[in-house]
């Protein structure tokens, strides 16, 4: 099994910045894509940033303002979002799969976090 635990989250004014890690432990070999979703209430879960192979992929509304990155040393995996807006406050999730994994396919990861509230104010 694999376990996921998310941190990070918070409350930050708007134009502010955090930083979401995602530890990672278990059977870690069975992971090969990794990704951030998130989730607003009333609506649906949203892709938000994820790794597969050697590329990474963002929603198109936060390019340029999240970063996504990894420590394979550490097993943990982060989401630096910077110049945030009210929009992006959601529950973060990260989210681990195998190889077969569509990248931006929230169904098709077999691993999620508990996530991890982030509260952006105006």
């Amino acid at each position: 099994q694999v376990q996921l635990v998310e941190s990070g989250g918070g409350l930050v004014q708007a134009g502010g910045s955090l930083r979401l890690s995602c530890a990672a432990s278990g059977r870690t070999v069975n992971i090969y894509v990794l990704g951030w979703f998130r989730r607003t209430p009333g609506k649906e879960r949203e892709f938000v940033a994820s790794m597969k192979g050697g590329n990474t992929y963002y929603r198109d509304s936060v390019k340029g303002r999240f970063t996504m990155s990894r420590d394979n040393a550490k097993n943990t995996v982060y989401l630096q979002m910077n110049s945030l807006k009210p929009e992006d406050t959601a529950v973060y999730y990260c989210a681990g799969g195998p190889a077969t994994t569509g990248w931006d396919r929230g169904y098709e990861y077999d691993y999620w976090g508990q996530g991890t509230q982030v509260t952006v104010s105006s």
